[in-house]
């Protein structure tokens, strides 16, 4: 099953890194613009970035998984193109392998396969350099492979595809170092891939490759800590690899990589996900990740948090 994930590793745009996430140096009061989440043409991996709209400064970070760092660019704000940080690249753990930035751009979390860790770093507001938070690198589970905060930037999550479960930490708001959840870790189904949190901050879904599923789970607001929902884990198509939560929090989708489709969900008020008629969905050979928008004049935005 390992081979089956290795093309994760690298990003068809960038050659031989893989594109985590990206910020802005203008602070927490920028509108975020999510960019598209889109299986490479060859290595069928995606790239995933974060870029505050009104920021007049903007950064961009790579996981090398083969290299174990991060590279670190300033984005051309009129061309978009990418000039090295200073001190770029920073070291990582054992194989990086996907990043996330909090919701005000202060800090990047990057999951490390190989060391089966999460690295946190505060991130330079005027050149973008990073600093790893004291404490950092944070316990995982094994095979640590998606991360992802959540909107309220107070909650990280990760997925364990190895021990079959997502470890959950609360954030200090002044260092970004973490904290593990009450209770963490948390159950899955077999081999999680990824994490999503709905845009309103109560609930968290997990695709599972190995089971064909997806979890779902209700968030404590105070405590980050996940309950299943009733009815959980939710059937899915062959290989759930990939799963993505709509802006608005009505829907929820799972990219099924064995079956060549996506599972499409109504969201309940209680968290728990209803098939939406005639799914699955047919698409392409081998969809891997998947992300939504909300079309807003010619941007795709999220809800305000």
């Amino acid at each position: 099953m390992q081979s089956r994930h290795r093309f994760v590793r690298t990003f068809s745009t960038l050659g031989v890194a893989a594109l985590v996430a990206g910020c802005s140096a203008y602070g927490s009061s920028g509108k975020i613009t999510p960019l598209d989440t889109t299986p490479g043409s060859q290595t069928r991996s995606a790239q995933r970035a974060v870029i505050f709209d009104a920021a007049p400064v903007e950064f961009a970070y790579v996981a090398n998984f083969s290299s174990n760092n991060i590279s670190a660019y300033a984005i051309d704000a009129t061309s978009g193109a990418l000039k090295p940080v200073t001190g770029s690249p920073f070291a990582a753990g054992s194989n990086p392998y996907f990043g996330a930035v909090d919701p005000n751009g202060k800090f990047v979390y990057v999951t490390n396969d190989g060391s089966n860790n999460v690295w946190a770093y505060s991130i330079d507001s005027t050149g973008g350099a990073l600093k790893p938070v004291k404490g950092s690198p944070f316990a995982a589970g094994t095979k640590p492979y998606f991360v992802t905060v959540g909107p309220s930037a107070k909650f990280v999550y990760v997925a364990n595809n190895g021990s079959n479960n997502v470890s959950a930490y609360t954030i200090n708001a002044t260092s970004g170092a973490l904290k593990p959840a009450t209770g963490s870790p948390f159950a899955t189904d077999s081999e999680p891939y990824g994490v999503a949190v709905d845009p309103t901050g109560k609930f968290a879904y997990v695709p599972n490759s190995g089971s064909n599923d997806v979890s779902g789970y209700a968030i404590n607001a105070t405590s980050g800590a996940l309950k299943p929902v009733k009815g959980s884990p939710f059937a899915a198509g062959t290989n759930t690899d990939g799963v993505a939560v709509d802006p608005l929090g009505k829907f929820a989708y799972a990219a099924n990589d064995g079956s060549n489709n996506v599972s499409a969900y109504a969201i309940s008020t209680n968290g728990a996900l209803q098939q939406a008629k005639g799914s699955p969905f047919a698409v392409g050979t081998g969809p891997y990740l998947i992300a939504t928008c909300r079309r807003v004049a010619s941007t795709c935005v999220p809800p305000p948090l």
